[in-house]
């Protein structure tokens, strides 16, 4: 299961330019019950293991626009390292109850926002923004934050950035985002101390299925229609992302109290 899992989010990863973080987390946690803290670590890992695997096609293609990833990483490189640092200071079970409930959300925000974004009317070339570096810069705070706090994010919001306020062609937003990912992503996990140690059992079959995933995924990704990809990817993940929410509220301290509540009420309805 490990080794198909990393096959199929590298392969997707080199079709869609997303999906490293943001997919490997729940998969992680619903499918393997690896809790939240560890998924996040073990994502950005992998994500960051793929990502550079890529980026060296990306960048002999010369698809990477190098003063636009300076920008990004401006405020990325930051954002991560604080999102890193929130979460390693969550502890508890009630804590990880809300984590994993608090990326559900992320998750069912993140693809709501893309699937409407997918549809809006395409904008005339002549309408494309400039480059405003200093505002793409401070926007990537925040999703570098986020990136440390879940592992999604650098992919998806990443590339909506670069939509709005560039004028990149869009195999210059896919190359430049990827790399922006990769370098997130080995921050993020260095910052998380690379979880090698307690889930080598996980990450090795994975790579072995990420690699093989990531060159098919190359050598289709001219031959396949990337926006119905994107938009199948974030419909899936919007699902998991609705399962990721419900269990994570359903084992939280707040769920734990309103159930508390409601059985003494009905304690004191019998009674009365």
């Amino acid at each position: 299961m490990p080794a198909l899992l990393g096959f199929c989010i590298a392969l997707t990863i080199a079709l869609t330019g997303v999906g490293a973080g943001t997919l490997t987390v729940p998969l992680l946690m619903l499918f393997l019950g690896v809790p939240a803290p560890q998924a996040v670590a073990l994502g950005l890992t992998f994500a960051a293991a793929v990502k550079l695997l890529l980026a060296p096609a990306q960048i002999a293609r010369r698809t990477v626009s190098w003063p636009v990833l300076r920008s990004m990483l401006l405020g990325g490189l930051p954002g991560v390292l604080l999102g890193s640092l929130l979460l390693q200071h969550l502890v508890g079970d009630g804590f990880r109850a809300l984590l994993q409930a608090a990326l559900g959300l992320v998750l069912i925000l993140t693809a709501s926002t893309q699937i409407l974004f997918h549809f809006r009317p395409a904008r005339p070339q002549s309408e494309s923004p400039r480059t405003r570096t200093r505002l793409l810069a401070a926007l990537m705070l925040p999703v570098g934050a986020e990136v440390g706090f879940s592992s999604a994010g650098a992919g998806a919001l990443g590339s909506a950035a670069l939509l709005a306020f560039t004028a990149l062609a869009p195999a210059q937003i896919i190359g430049t985002d990827i790399l922006f990912g990769a370098i997130l992503s080995l921050v993020g996990a260095l910052a998380h101390g690379l979880p090698l140690a307690l889930h080598a059992p996980l990450l090795l079959p994975m790579l072995l299925g990420g690699f093989p995933g990531a060159m098919a995924g190359m050598l289709l990704a001219t031959r396949l229609p990337r926006r119905p990809l994107r938009l199948a990817l974030w419909l899936v993940l919007l699902l998991l992302g609705g399962q990721l929410f419900h269990a994570g509220f359903a084992h939280s301290g707040f769920a734990r109290i309103r159930r508390s509540n409601a059985h003494a009420s009905r304690t004191r309805s019998a009674a009365a």
